[in-house]
C-alpha cells in the first residue's frame, strides 16, 4: 500500500513539474491554445446566426459544445501524443527500469495533461461568459453541473487515451488516430445541433462522449429552453453520465493491460529502430 502511495505521489510531483516545463515553452503554450482562439474567433463571428428560432445564437450554443471537445480531444491527444513520443525518445524505457516508474509516469503524464485541460476549459468558460450572450451560469446547482461533467470527461476520456497511446508505437503513425477523432467532432454536434444530422449519423454520434460531454456542457451553460433543439426536447442528464461512465470502466480495464504489454515490448533496440526509422523521415 505505501509502494503504491508513493508511485502516485511521484507521478503527482511529476506532472506538476512536466506542467511548469511545458508552460514556459512557448511552443508548447500555442500549441495547446492557438486551436482554441482559432474556434473562439470563428464562432464570435457567429453570435448573430440563428438555428431555428432558437432563443441564443448558434455562436452562443456552440461555446458550450467547445468546452467539451476540448476536454475530450486534448485528454485523447495529449496523452497519445506523449506516449508515442516518448517511446521514442527513451522516456517509457527509462520509466520502466525503475521501480514502480511506469506508474509514476502515467500519473504524471494524466496530471498535466489534466491541469491543462482544466484550465483550457475554465479560460474557456470565461471567454464565453463575457463574449457570447444567453449562457446561464448564475446559479450553484450550474456551477456543480460544470464541474461533474469536467470531471466525468476527464475520467472517461484520459484511459482511452492511453489505450490508444499504447497501441501507437511511432508518431508518424498519429493520423490514425487523428483522424477518426476529427470524424466523431463532424458528426458529434459540436458546431451545429446534431438534430439536423441524418437519423443513422445521430445514432453513431452518440456512441463516441464527445457528444455527450457537448451535451452536458450545454446543460451546464444554456438556458433550459434549449433543450429543445436537443434529440427529444431533453438533456439527458443521467444517460449522459451513464455514457460517460461506461467509457471510463472499459478505457480503464483495457489502459492497464495494453499498457503492460506496452512496457514489455520496450528494449533499448527497439527505441534505437524507432529514432533510425525517423532520422531517414527527416
Amino acid at each position: 500500500m505505501n509502494t503504491t502511495l508513493h508511485e502516485y505521489r511521484t507521478g503527482w510531483k511529476r506532472g506538476l513539474i512536466e506542467t511548469r516545463i511545458s508552460a514556459t515553452t512557448l511552443g508548447d503554450v500555442l500549441g495547446f491554445f492557438l486551436p482554441t482562439a482559432i474556434a473562439i474567433t470563428v464562432l464570435f463571428f457567429l453570435r448573430g446566426a440563428d438555428f431555428e428560432g432558437a432563443p441564443v445564437s448558434l455562436g452562443s450554443m456552440n461555446m458550450p459544445s467547445l468546452i467539451g471537445m476540448n476536454i475530450v480531444f486534448g485528454g485523447i491527444m495529449g496523452i497519445v501524443g506523449t506516449l508515442a513520443m516518448d517511446r521514442t525518445n527513451g522516456t517509457l524505457l527509462r520509466a520502466k527500469s525503475m521501480p514502480g516508474g511506469m506508474t509514476g509516469y502515467l500519473v504524471g503524464q494524466m496530471v498535466s495533461t489534466a491541469l491543462y485541460v482544466t484550465v483550457g476549459a475554465v479560460m474557456l468558460l470565461a471567454v464565453g461568459l463575457a463574449l457570447f450572450e444567453g449562457l446561464d451560469f448564475a446559479s450553484p446547482d450550474r456551477w456543480l453541473l460544470f464541474i461533474a461533467v469536467l470531471v466525468m470527461g476527464i475520467v472517461s476520456v484520459f484511459p482511452m487515451g492511453a489505450v490508444l497511446g499504447a497501441l501507437i508505437d511511432n508518431p508518424r503513425n498519429m493520423g490514425l488516430v487523428m483522424f477518426p477523432i476529427m470524424a466523431m467532432v463532424a458528426i458529434s454536434g459540436i458546431f451545429y445541433p446534431i438534430a439536423a444530422l441524418p437519423s443513422w449519423l445521430q445514432g453513431i454520434g452518440q456512441v463516441f462522449p464527445m457528444y455527450w460531454m457537448g451535451l452536458g456542457m450545454r446543460h451546464a451553460l444554456l438556458p433550459e429552453s434549449m433543450a429543445a433543439v436537443e434529440i427529444g426536447g431533453e438533456w439527458r442528464t443521467l444517460t449522459m453520465f451513464a455514457v460517460l461512465a461506461l467509457w471510463a470502466v472499459v478505457s480503464m480495464a483495457l489502459a492497464p493491460r495494453l499498457l503492460r504489454r506496452m512496457s514489455r515490448r520496450e528494449s533499448g533496440s527497439a527505441v534505437a529502430a524507432r529514432r533510425a526509422d525517423l532520422q531517414r523521415d527527416w
